[in-house]
């Protein structure tokens, strides 16, 4: 039979079936996907071949289909493990915070650049509308001047006031969608703003940090109103890149992509060379500075790695 797997606890899977009937399954043997060593072979999202047990009661997950894409991150810079966080997605959606956590543009770029290397569409939901300050505003402002002439797509929302939610709702419709973000940005609570019925758990910051404190323990995938899909993460203290060679994060970032070979030297790093074409766009404010940072510290992170 086949099936999509909706939840993964490490050992046990949990897969959609048949007009949305659920079955726990564990793995067959050792699995390896396109050489992919990682710490779990099968994500939420994938597609299973499986069987089930005489008891009824569980299953047996035999053969994983091919991915239409995937996301894999690895959980801190020094870390060599790789985790697949999700896979089959139509879109990533990065919740961030400007306040109570506060999101960092390097996050928020480390998040984008692993995202456009498997071409998936990305958008910035910013949660906690409702509680900015007003330069905290200013600061909101400038960041959709920054990203959405990229192609990222800015939502202002709160999900304890219902801000925006409808907008929110409608980039769901008949979609499957990565939801990510820092702990404590409310992904949960975004999720039972539009969808009460689930009735996910949440968790306060922590009054000392003012940080979040890890609510969902396991990825998930939850059916919502219009047809679309989420699949909930846990929250992410840091986005590790991986599988991204020094000479190609430049290709990631929209703004320099469409600069490829426009640099006096082909295998130009962008960091000192004469005649570099980005270099020069930055210069003139065509690009923002921010985002070159960015780029910087992911080029030394890579560096060091090698």
């Amino acid at each position: 039979m086949e099936g999509v797997v909706k939840k993964s606890t490490g050992s046990w899977y949990t897969v959609l079936y048949d007009n949305n009937k659920e079955i726990p399954c564990k793995l067959r043997g050792v699995f390896k996907k396109n050489n992919i060593k990682t710490t779990n072979p099968i994500a939420v999202g994938d597609k299973v071949i499986f069987k089930i047990n005489k008891n009824e009661e569980s299953g047996v997950i035999t053969e994983i289909c091919d991915r239409k894409n995937y996301v894999i991150r690895k959980a801190t810079k020094l870390s060599r493990q790789k985790h697949i966080i999700a896979a089959n997605i139509d879109q990533a959606l990065l919740i961030v915070t400007l306040a109570e956590p506060r999101t960092s543009t390097g996050f928020i770029d480390r998040y984008l650049v692993t995202i456009d290397a498997y071409s998936i569409p990305a958008c910035l939901i910013f949660n906690k509308y409702d509680i900015y300050t007003k330069e905290q505003l200013r600061n909101l402002e400038e960041l959709t001047e920054i990203y959405e002439p990229l192609g990222y797509n800015c939502y202002a929302v709160s999900a304890t006031e219902g801000t925006n939610l409808d907008k929110f709702s409608r980039l769901l419709n008949n979609k499957t969608s990565l939801l990510s973000g820092l702990s404590g940005t409310g992904k949960s609570t975004l999720i039972n703003a539009i969808e009460p019925s689930l009735n996910l758990k949440t968790r306060p910051l922590s009054k000392t940090h003012k940080k979040g404190k890890h609510t969902t323990t396991f990825a998930e995938m939850f059916q919502v109103k219009n047809k679309g899909k989420i699949i909930d993460t846990p929250g992410i203290k840091e986005f590790g890149l991986i599988d991204v060679e020094s000479w190609e994060i430049s290709h990631y970032f929209p703004e320099m992509r469409k600069l490829f070979n426009k640099c006096k030297f082909d295998n130009c790093t962008h960091v000192h060379e004469p005649g570099c074409k980005i270099i020069e766009e930055i210069e003139a404010g065509k690009i923002h500075y921010s985002r070159y940072l960015s780029y910087l510290s992911m080029l030394e992170e890579e560096d060091n790695r090698r």
